[in-house]
Order: structure tokens, then sequence, then C-alpha cells
């Protein structure tokens, strides 16, 4: 891959191996695959969305790495990824969130759960939100730079640039909000 450093090369490798949860239209599981197996079929996952307030009740968003399978370089509204093949979506949401953004130990809302066709993926969304000041601690292979907005950035950011269309499915279907 060019463009990209060795380190992020191998995460992309591993994370293509990766075994994760294959379910069907009604959410159920049905078995478990390799994440590139699971694109390249078009079938569909189950995979986690948080959305990350701060205090000031602004949202933390992130831009992809170049190394991503899908939507290499857009910005995401929200960390999250597939569910593994042992864990409930809540376990999957925490793992996530301490991984790509290095926040731990907040307490997640569930907002609901939806399902997401897109272009390059198939997934049922199982949406959570928080809401903390913890500093943030970026995962290289996996996110380029992470920055707070308030909500009328947030749209702007969406009207700008691109945006990863199955975290924007989420932020429009379950419309997170700061906790106050």
């Amino acid at each position: 891959m060019n463009g990209i450093s060795p380190a992020e090369a191998a995460h992309r490798a591993a994370s293509d191996a990766e075994p994760v949860l294959w379910v069907d239209e009604q959410d159920r599981p049905l078995g478990v695959l390799p994440r590139a197996e699971l694109r390249e079929r078009r079938l569909i996952g189950r995979a986690t969305f948080i959305f990350l307030f701060n205090g000031r009740g602004e949202l933390c968003v992130h831009q992809r790495t170049h190394s991503k399978a899908l939507y290499p370089g857009y910005w995401d509204l929200a960390a999250g990824g597939m569910v593994g093949p042992d864990e409930d979506s809540l376990t999957a949401a925490e793992r996530e969130l301490g991984e790509e953004l290095g926040v731990i130990g907040l307490p997640l809302q569930a907002l609901g759960q939806m399902f997401f066709e897109g272009a390059e993926n198939r997934l049922w969304c199982h949406v959570y939100q928080t809401q903390g000041d913890q500093p943030l601690r970026l995962q290289a292979e996996e996110v380029l730079q992470a920055r707070y907005l308030d909500l009328a950035a947030v749209q702007a950011l969406i009207d700008s640039q691109p945006v990863c269309p199955d975290s924007l499915a989420a932020w429009r279907c379950c419309r997170p909000a700061p906790i106050c």
C-alpha cells in the first residue's frame, strides 16, 4: 500500500484477517468470518458506533488513516468497529472506544440499533454515546487526527468534507446529544 507506514500496513493485514460476527437481516448471529471476507461477499456484520462528547457538549470527530480498508482519509463522527465472535455489543463498544481514542471507563448510553447498507458495507449498527473530558490517546494505525467540534461545526464538516457514511447514518438516525 503506497504512502502508508509499515505499522499501518501490518495493522491493516491483521484487521482484514480479524474474525468478526456475521449476522442476518434481523441481526441474528450466523457465524464468524474474517473481516475482509465479510466485506468481499457483501455479508452483514454487527458493528458499534460510539459518539463521544466532552463536558462542553462538543462532539469528538476523527480522521481515519489512509490505510483503512473502508473510507480511508474520511472524517468519522463516531468511534467504533466490528463486534468480535465472543463479544456483546456493549463490550465491543467499550473496547473500540479504548482502542481508537484511548478513552476508557466512561458509562455508555445505548441509543438504539439501525441497519446500514452502503456501497462498501452492510451493518447492523449498535449505537451508543458517552460524555467525558479524558485526554485522547489516538491509535496511530487507525486515526490521523481528532478534535472536538460544536454542533454547528459538526454540520459544517458534514457539508464540506468526506464523512464516513455509516457513522453519518447513525448520527442522523439515533440523534446523539450531549448529556446534560
